[in-house]
């Protein structure tokens, strides 16, 4: 992949929904890819030519577009996905009658970005057009027409302002007292769920809808064997990422959540789930980790860390590889003919 995979950015379209995209918070992947990929030609992947190209990215933010196009919002109409529908369709469409790419593969060798909970819509009007069409998506809910075998899932990653992850609170296995920790606001039915069964109730499994005043968020998961991370309204949530940078043990307590990057990371390695029937049940199944199996996840959790970090540029093995190291593995599964 290294040495032979290129992605031609299609240059139509202009900022902010194009070219564009979020570079901190919560849909941070979305404009970090894109501005890896489309400003300037540093990345080794980025083609020069289309013709050279194993994969086209349409450079168009999800998340833009509900931020500068979904105004004014006074009714519940007002949030109807079919605006961003139509940009995006229309943006094919531009591409499909001025270049030959899409129409040949029928859109099997496209893709868009998205970390937005909108990401998955922008097929839902006309899932024909979209049928072979790559969705790399951070909300991967196999129930809402994510396809494993064909979209790509990424992780949700919270960038704070100018940097590029949060600090490193990591403390060794033997300086972590908390045995589960989680902080967040009620949303969606799994979060109501754990804090109507756990907020504020038990000194080992810490369960906080908001934290005390004077306590750190990342200090407190780096000192947690153990870092829930329930679905909120969506799949995904910024919580996986952020247990494995605090080298704290992630558990997936979700439904029908396609785990990023499971074509080549074995998740039951250095993560544990637990069913959402089985949320009153948290204490005793970690009670039950033996010392030697916990250690086995904690050093694992250690060894993926690189998998989920940011750099830019982009280095080997990093999250944004990861991401184009699933595309590649993807474009492998189809080939183009002569009467394509």
């Amino acid at each position: 992949m290294m040495k032979r995979f290129k992605v031609w950015v299609y240059k139509e379209g202009e900022q902010p929904l194009v070219h564009d995209g979020p570079v901190n918070n919560k849909y941070a992947i979305e404009g970090q890819f894109i501005d890896e990929m489309d400003m300037g030609n540093k990345s080794p992947f980025k083609a020069s030519h289309p013709e050279q190209a194993h994969l086209f990215l349409f450079p168009f933010s999800v998340s833009k577009v509900i931020r500068y196009v979904y105004k004014p919002r006074r009714s519940k109409s007002d949030y109807d996905p079919d605006r961003l529908q139509r940009l995006v369709e229309d943006y094919i469409n531009i591409v499909a009658n001025k270049y030959p790419y899409w129409n040949r593969s029928k859109g099997a060798d496209h893709f868009l970005v998205s970390c937005h909970d909108w990401g998955p819509r922008v097929s839902y009007a006309n899932p024909e057009l979209f049928k072979y069409f790559i969705r790399v998506l951070c909300n991967a809910n196999t129930s809402e027409g994510f396809q494993p075998n064909k979209d790509v899932s990424i992780p949700e990653v919270y960038l704070p302002v100018g940097k590029l992850g949060p600090p490193n609170t990591a403390q060794h296995p033997n300086n972590r007292p908390i045995l589960a920790f989680f902080a967040g606001g009620a949303h969606g039915n799994i979060r109501k769920k754990l804090l109507k069964r756990w907020k504020d109730k038990d000194k080992e499994v810490q369960v906080h809808e908001y934290l005390p005043k004077g306590q750190d968020y990342t200090k407190l998961t780096g000192l947690s064997k153990f870092c829930l991370c329930p679905s909120g309204h969506e799949v995904a949530s910024p919580r996986v990422v952020e247990a494995i940078y605090a080298e704290c043990v992630p558990v997936i307590i979700c439904d029908n959540y396609s785990l990023p990057f499971s074509d080549v990371l074995n998740w039951s390695q250095f993560s544990m789930e637990i069913a959402v029937d089985r949320i009153p049940e948290i204490k005793t199944i970690l009670q039950n980790v033996s010392k030697d199996k916990y250690r086995e996840l904690y050093y694992n959790v250690r060894r993926v860390r690189r998998h989920f970090v940011i750099n830019r540029p982009a280095k080997p093995f990093d999250l944004i590889h990861m991401i184009l190291h699933s595309l590649w593995l993807r474009r492998l599964n189809f080939q183009l003919t002569a009467s394509q």
